[in-house]
């Protein structure tokens, strides 16, 4: 018993390495507690998420009248020899042009106990019935249920439904998607290629993904999503939905793993105004916006490239404001502007009807303005752009300048070129392409419209501006350039 009790206290002797051997077991332990709640931590099975949303998750059936086809096809190849057979047999029988009903599968998801239903607008457009499948034997409704479109929201592709039920519904609620992360695990379900209720994992792949559309937010997943998945949810381990599904990117069709869900918080804005108002309600500035690049930010005088360059101001919220082209705005409602698409998104998740502070960044000062914006969906497409000053006669001679062509604009060119009547400025005959303008994008059949903040008539007045800016010291000019009367800006080197 002694014996053993020396030979303990020996081994923490510090002169034996005896400590050194007590924090290696220690650390040794420490590693061993930590994998083992990280395996704890991590589900041996998807089984208890997928047995927890999966009576919220729906099949989606639509019917579409369609006319009739007018030949053969389907039935015989083109040129047969008995095409001609099967054409007439069906002229006689009166199939050729008779309308036939098409069916199409999606999928979609329950949000609350009453029956309102979330999908994709694609899955149910143009559609003349649509009918709702629960999972199977998860207490929810074993017949097929009617639906009828609440609203819909091309801009994200997102519908909302409701079927009358005799019992309360299973419903899932959304999460914060933007707490979702990139690596964070993910499930998807739904009605795959019509193969019925399915379930694929994967991770987010990324984030804050664009696709076409202006208010796009989607996740890229690499979890499985098929034809048939569109209107389904995208779940996070809580059993929360952060996402839609929506969009594939698949040379052949099929899942290669590269999936887009429209963001929840996208999604949530849309369905409480689909639910209050049957449509989108989306805040309207009125100004039309290019990004600030580095060039265009030392033309107009900024420290660096920021906020987004105002090209145009129409009748609306910002021309009652005071906004002007050429402003560049670097705040708005209290948040930093990004990007053009940040300002999008921004604008139109506020309220119609809301008084925001805008501040932009004009003549080398900032200013702030209160805007109280209207309503997207009340905008008139096709607003007419503000007009040039036509008391100058035009100059009908041509020049070469900072490698391109110009002439002043004539009569005759004003409605081809989309222009205003009356308006002044410098059509782009030509452009040389080993210059930096053709780098800009610069194209024959532009027309510059301002220099230097100034409007031009006639190739002296361009002249005169490259001459200023040059002894200004500036290595750009500032040009404002419409293109089939859409405007931007572009920052044109002096150095040609």
């Amino acid at each position: 018993m002694h014996s053993t009790s020396t030979i303990k206290a020996d081994a923490f002797r510090p002169e034996q390495g005896g400590w050194r051997l007590f924090w290696l077991a220690v650390l040794g332990t420490t590693f061993l507690v930590i994998q083992s709640l990280a395996a704890t931590a991590r589900p041996e099975s998807l089984a208890p998420l997928a047995e927890k949303v999966s009576p919220a998750v729906v099949n989606i059936t639509t019917s579409t009248m369609v006319e009739g086809r007018t030949g053969p096809q389907g039935i015989v190849p083109e040129g047969s020899p008995f095409e001609d057979f099967f054409r007439e047999f069906q002229d006689r029988n009166g199939g050729g042009n008779r309308p036939r009903r098409s069916s199409a599968l999606g999928s979609g998801f329950v949000i609350s106990e009453d029956g309102y239903i979330v999908t994709n607008n694609h899955v149910i457009d143009g559609a003349d019935e649509i009918e709702i499948e629960f999972f199977p034997g998860a207490g929810q409704p074993a017949d097929l249920l009617p639906a009828t479109v609440v609203g819909t929201d091309p801009n994200t592709d997102i519908a909302l439904l409701k079927v009358e039920a005799a019992m309360p519904l299973k419903f899932v609620k959304f999460g914060d998607s933007d707490k979702a992360l990139v690596g964070d695990w993910v499930v998807a379900m739904g009605n795959p290629l019509g193969q019925g209720f399915s379930l694929s994992a994967g991770i987010v792949s990324a984030r804050n993904r664009a696709l076409s559309g202006t208010y796009d937010d989607y996740i890229q997943t690499d979890a499985a999503i098929n034809r048939g998945n569109s209107g389904g949810p995208l779940f996070n381990m809580d059993g929360d939905v952060v996402g839609v599904n929506t969009a594939i990117l698949s040379p052949n069709g099929g899942s290669i793993g590269i999936g887009f869900s429209m963001a929840s918080n996208v999604v949530t804005k849309v369905v409480a105004q689909l639910k209050e108002y049957g449509e989108t309600r989306r805040g309207w500035l009125g100004v039309r916006i290019q990004d600030v690049t580095d060039d265009l930010a030392e033309a107009i005088g900024l420290a660096k490239e920021e906020g987004v360059l105002i090209t145009d101001v129409p009748e609306g919220p910002a021309k009652e404001a005071g906004l002007l082209a050429r402003d560049v705005i670097t705040s708005f409602d209290g948040f930093e502007v990004k990007d053009t698409r940040d300002l999008v998104r921004r604008v139109g998740d506020t309220d119609v009807g809301k008084t925001v502070r805008v501040v932009v960044f004009r003549d080398g000062k900032t200013e702030t303005l209160r805007v109280t914006l209207g309503r997207r969906e009340d905008a008139v497409d096709g607003d007419t752009s503000a007009t040039g000053d036509d008391k100058l006669a035009p100059d009908e001679t041509e020049k070469e300048l900072l490698g391109l062509t110009v002439s002043a604009v004539r009569d005759d060119m004003r409605e081809e070129l989309g222009l205003e009547p009356g308006s002044a400025g410098l059509v782009i005959l030509s452009v040389d392409e080993t210059s930096g303008a053709w780098e800009k994008g610069l194209r024959a059949g532009d027309v510059i419209t301002e220099a230097g903040q100034t409007k031009l008539a006639s190739i002296s007045d361009l002249e005169e501006q490259i001459s200023a800016a040059q002894d200004a010291g500036r290595k750009s000019l500032f040009l404002m350039v419409r293109r089939a009367g859409e405007p931007r800006f572009v920052a044109l080197n002096l150095g040609e």
